[in-house]
């Protein structure tokens, strides 16, 4: 036999409701969150595979970063090629004019530019750290400061400091690529063809000024053999860097296809439904207000007042 008591159907009552207002902290953890779960235990026997999802997610997330880094050190690369490529055409170009003219007047001093132009390209800095400087990042790799250290130097080479190790960048599990480029690599042709000139204008035959003589006009012209070669290389150097770019952009593309795809399958096992949430929540509040009515009614309500006729 059911024993009936006014506690025990007010505690019955009671229950119900703290249940009902359960589901209902439930239903709106999941319609705020749009997640199933705040945590791996509410997932149960699939965390393990989320777990794993996530890992993968984080390694994706992880070469994006480190490719994004490449890419802006490829920009800042470019741009540096360009300087020094500048250079070499602007010294060519300014000797072109000069032989044409049949004067040499400011000839120097153009050169002179034209020198800064490619050392700043070649000394240029990315985040603090030169770009062609291999691994040495605590002084610029060209040392000269002026055509004049050029010509006191025992030679081009020696005014580079950069050491031999390129940069190399892992762009995703399988590919690491070599990004970096030396400074006396790309800069040394130019910077011996200037110096020869400096030489020659503080020797016997010089100074390359005023109206040019035979000598001086000799000397030029088999210079601008020289300076397009040099003008070549930095371009073909300019233009291993680009492809290098293109590559670094297209995997970029392919690991942010990759990410989406992972964060789909992560949203399959955790993103809730909706449409059944919103209704988990309709429901829980319906339930909250008839057990809080029914909790109403029995503290206005007792056994006593049935059994009193009795």
């Amino acid at each position: 036999m059911t024993r009936v008591s006014t506690a025990g159907n007010y505690e019955s009552a009671l229950l119900n409701l703290m249940a009902a207002q359960a589901r209902g902290l439930e239903a709106q953890k999941k319609v705020s969150t749009e997640k199933i779960a705040t945590d791996l235990a509410g997932f149960g026997r699939g965390s393990e595979t989320l777990t794993a999802l996530k890992s993968a997610q984080n390694r994706i997330d992880g070469f994006i970063s480190a490719g994004e880094a490449v890419a802006s050190r490829l920009t800042t690369q470019a741009l540096a090629f360009d300087r020094v490529a500048e250079g070499a055409d602007g010294a060519r170009q300014a000797i072109a004019e000069a032989l044409a003219s049949g004067r040499v007047e400011g000839l120097m001093q153009a050169l002179e530019g034209q020198f800064a132009t490619a050392r700043s390209g070649l000394n240029l800095e990315h985040n603090g750290r030169p770009l062609f400087g291999g691994a040495v990042t605590d002084q610029p790799p060209v040392t000269a400061k002026s055509m004049a250290d050029l010509a006191d130097a025992p030679d081009a080479a020696s005014v580079f400091v950069n050491d031999t190790l390129r940069t190399a960048s892992r762009l995703d599990e399988s590919t690491t690529v070599e990004t970096g480029f030396l400074a006396d690599e790309v800069g040394e042709p130019l910077f011996a063809i200037l110096r020869d000139i400096q030489l020659f204008h503080e020797g016997a035959q010089g100074p390359i000024d005023g109206v040019m003589t035979e000598d001086v006009r000799a000397f030029l012209e088999g210079q601008l053999t020289r300076l397009k070669d040099a003008h070549t290389g930095v371009v073909g150097f300019a233009a291993r860097s680009g492809a290098i770019q293109t590559q670094v952009d297209d995997n970029l593309a392919s690991l942010d296809n990759q990410r989406v795809a992972m964060q789909q399958l992560i949203g399959k096992k955790t993103d809730v439904d909706m449409a059944e949430a919103v209704t988990e929540l309709e429901l829980s509040q319906i339930s909250i207000q008839a057990s809080a009515q029914v909790l109403a009614q029995l503290r206005q309500t007792s056994l006593l007042d049935l059994l009193a006729p009795y």
